[in-house]
């Protein structure tokens, strides 16, 4: 029978692991099984891209606005980056 976890108690494990602490260690300390801790870090880490389904039209605008933004920024540097490797 599988046991059913909060989601808090699942997001303390993940932060547990990205704060350095092994997955092994985890299983050992709260005996739970390293799939489930991978696929817990899979779907709370940090490093993990956002749920695009669950945001608002707004903010999908405002994120295509920065990432048009970063990308001109990116230009930017990689033609100055060019300018003073010529030096």
């Amino acid at each position: 029978m599988s046991q059913k976890y909060t989601k808090e108690f699942k997001e303390t494990i993940v932060q547990l692991h990205e704060s350095g602490k092994p997955v092994s260690e985890l299983v050992k300390e709260y005996g739970v099984a390293n799939q489930t801790i991978y696929k817990w870090i899979k779907l709370y880490g940090k490093y993990n891209p956002p749920n695009f389904e669950n945001l608002s039209l707004h903010e999908l605008q405002e994120m295509c606005k920065e990432m048009a933004k970063m990308k001109e920024e990116n230009d930017i540097l990689k033609k100055a980056l060019a300018i003073f490797a010529k030096k």
